[in-house]
């Protein structure tokens, strides 16, 4: 690797991603476009280097602190995120669906003595009570002033130009949470080295990103994916990243596309299917500017990769990547995409298939995929168990099956464990099911992947109800209901399956797949 892509030891990622462009000079260069805010590469130098100054100077944040990013997709991202990592600091960005109790363990796990936070989203860490926070010091509130410190209060005055911290290409520059298999996230710790990387080897190599590129994408900048989609790839070659701050509903991801004209679009399946089931009466909808759409996060099925060809002439490349590894590592290429096939491992990238014995498998036959990849997490942060369970040497076990055909395409054959990819987001059975079990109605809960009609993986939840209730399509709807009070919207089961008794074995453990192969949507269940 080093051999392919040096980095010197002496390295900070703010310099490459942002400083290097002045110097080349891009100051006047569009960095992003969010709505009718345009912001240049020498304004983003400018706030990025004013926040790296107030985390320092008013904040008194050192080397290796970490910073809680809790924001939406706003150019404000960027500067809390290279601000934080050009002075040495570490900036955590959070998922924003969660609930008040999440960013309590998130806010405490990271031990974050600073967070930034949108103003929208500030009711979720009023709720917690502060003396439940006992590391937090200061929230910083972006797009608003409410009743705490406003970013833009917190830069006003301090100094535009800011040296980067001396970092090594191995120091810790950001970290990223992923979901386990007990439903607790994990902090992935990336180093400064790993965006470089992610962006040469897949985003260059496969892509052939340019400066003349323009990107937009549905996957959120919390996410791995979208991190790099809409931040550090388009800011690796100087290009423009489109941003959306709200949801991506198919009526605002069309609206974007038509009025910023991306080259490059990023999604993930299950908004490939709201795209294809959105019509509007005359003309349809313009993605002629678009050279490559990428889909990741879960497989993506043949059925929909067709019919987005057909409707819009435009090819996905599926992909596979994870939190770990950054971004995407293995990927169908431009031109040469097969249906149903997450394609080929891209350059820089090795992975063997082993079975359950650790014995390489032949090729056609399912095996557990493992990968050695350069821009792969350091560690899982206090989980030294977890960090010795998937990483061995230089080697990652991905938690995925895959079957590798003999010209060296790969097929997706599931999860190596119970988790479910849900809208590109790792969802917990378990977590699932300790809430329904909060309900009065249920006696027992299995929750199950199963595949909709659009062959998309949806949680289904499997009920033994109690005593004194009836299954009825009223209490489906109000368990779904319960469950989206306490959880993210995309952890809601698709469906509530009511059953006498759960399958069991003998020694009592649930037999799941009885339960995937009996599973399937049915009208009014979801």
């Amino acid at each position: 690797m080093a051999a392919e892509l040096p980095v010197p030891n002496k390295f900070n990622a703010a310099w490459y991603f942002i400083d290097r462009h002045l110097q080349e000079g891009r100051g006047e260069k569009r960095a992003f476009e969010c709505g009718e805010e345009i912001v240049s590469y020498a304004q983003l130098h400018e706030c990025v280097n004013r926040f790296g100054n107030a985390l320092r100077r008013s904040l008194g944040v050192r080397i290796e602190e970490r910073i809680l990013l809790l924001l939406q997709d706003t150019p404000d991202f960027a500067c809390c995120f290279f601000g934080a990592i050009k002075i040495g600091a570490v900036p955590v960005p959070v998922n924003t669906l969660l609930k008040p109790h999440d960013y309590e363990y998130l806010l405490n796990d990271s031990r974050a003595r600073v967070m930034v936070v949108s103003q929208a989203l500030r009711l979720c860490i009023d709720e917690i009570p502060r003396e439940r926070l006992p590391f937090l010091e200061h929230i910083v509130v972006a797009g608003g002033y409410s009743d705490g410190a406003s970013l833009s209060a917190l830069c006003a005055g301090q100094p535009c130009e800011l040296n980067p911290a001396p970092t090594c290409k191995d120091d810790a520059a950001f970290w990223l949470y992923s979901s386990g298999s007990t439903g607790l996230p994990k902090a992935c710790i990336h180093l400064h080295h790993d965006m470089m990387v992610a962006a040469q080897l897949y985003a260059r190599g496969i892509l052939d990103i340019a400066e003349t590129d323009r990107f937009f994408s549905v996957a959120k900048l919390f996410f791995a994916y979208g991190l790099g989609n809409s931040l550090y790839f388009p800011l690796a070659v100087g290009a423009t990243s489109i941003l959306l701050p709200g949801p991506p509903s198919p009526q605002s991801v069309f609206e974007v596309i038509e009025r910023h004209r991306p080259t490059l679009f990023f999604s993930v399946p299950s908004n490939f299917v709201a795209l294809l089931n959105h019509v509007r009466p005359g003309a349809d909808f313009d993605l002629s500017s678009i050279r490559n759409a990428v889909s990741a996060g879960e497989a993506l099925p043949a059925p929909i990769f067709e019919r987005f060809r057909r409707r819009f002439g435009v090819e996905i490349l599926d992909g596979v990547g994870s939190t770990e590894a950054l971004h995407i590592f293995i990927s169908n290429r431009p031109g040469e995409a097969r249906a149903g096939c997450s394609g080929q491992l891209v350059p820089g990238c090795e992975a063997k298939l082993l079975d359950e014995h650790g014995a390489r498998v032949p090729a056609g036959e399912i095996g557990n995929l493992w990968i050695k990849y350069d821009s792969v997490c350091a560690a899982y942060w206090n989980q030294h168990d977890r960090t010795k369970d998937a990483i061995e040497g230089h080697w990652i076990s991905t938690g995925d099956k895959f079957r590798q055909d003999e010209q060296g395409y790969f097929w997706y054959a599931g999860r190596s464990d119970d988790m479910l990819k849900v809208s590109g987001a790792w969802v917990s059975p378990a977590e699932i099911e300790w809430v329904l079990m909060l309900h009065e109605a249920v006696a027992e809960v299995a929750v199950v992947g199963c595949k909709d009609q659009d062959q998309l993986v949806k949680p289904t939840a499997w009920v033994v109800v109690r005593q004194g209730f009836s299954p009825s399509a009223e209490l489906s709807r109000e368990l779904q209901e319960f469950v989206l009070s306490r959880l993210p919207v995309y952890k809601r089961p698709r469906a509530v399956k009511f059953i006498s008794e759960l399958p069991k074995t003998a020694t009592g453990k649930i037999q799941r797949f009885k339960l995937r192969a009996e599973s399937g949507l049915h009208p009014g269940s979801g």
